[in-house]
């Protein structure tokens, strides 16, 4: 029997996704938020000294390439990038590159972050942050490696893995927000929403930046 879903933000807030990642919709819609899903047609960039402030810059601009056409409610926007030893691995654009990726990823711990904006439509006011989280890879074999591949999954994916599908398999332990690495914080989201709708809630140590537009 599957879950009941529960609604934890009011269900008369809009919400727009500015992705196409049937990961993020996933998320939101486990706890309840049914959103309208208006993909960002930007390319993203993934080379830069600073991953966090490259992945705002990407979830900054699809953010800006939507904001505009949504007249009310709350844009999501988000990028998810896996990093190893200062390397930014991002989606892979070949079988062969997937292949390279996931030899690099095995035996070793590896950092996941996802930089995401929040904009409020009726203010104008957004909030950004981004999260981290370390994995931990087991030693999987050339074999499960390939057989993997094979799977098609990991090319829709950073870092050629999705921890949610088949490379479960390959995961030791993780450090942080399991729901990070599929591809958003949602907990972190919901704080920095709930704040957008109630601008006068104070703001918990530790709380994102916010920009007024």
């Amino acid at each position: 029997m599957s879950e009941p879903r529960v609604k934890i933000m009011p269900t008369d807030v809009q919400w727009t996704l500015a992705s196409a990642s049937p990961r993020r919709l996933a998320i939101l819609r486990q706890v309840g938020i049914e959103p309208r899903v208006l993909p960002a047609d930007i390319l993203e960039e993934y080379s830069g000294e600073d991953a966090s402030e490259l992945g705002l810059l990407n979830a900054m601009r699809k953010m800006d390439s939507i904001a505009p056409i949504v007249e009310e409610g709350i844009v999501l926007a988000a990028d998810t990038m896996v990093l190893l030893e200062g390397r930014i691995l991002g989606k892979p654009e070949s079988e062969v590159e997937a292949l390279d990726f996931l030899r690099r990823l095995r035996n070793r711990k590896h950092r996941v972050i996802t930089a995401w904006v929040l904009s409020y439509a009726a203010s104008g006011v957004q909030r950004s942050g981004v999260e981290s989280t370390i994995v931990s890879m087991r030693n999987m074999s050339d074999s499960e490696i390939y057989a993997y591949i094979e799977t098609g999954s990991p090319m829709d994916k950073a870092g050629a893995y999705g921890i949610q599908g088949a490379a479960a398999a390959f995961v030791d332990s993780i450090e942080g927000c399991y729901f990070n690495v599929v591809g958003l914080p949602i907990s972190r989201v919901l704080t920095e929403a709930s704040i957008l709708l109630n601008p006068t809630s104070p703001v918990t140590a530790g709380g994102e930046d916010a920009i007024h537009g």
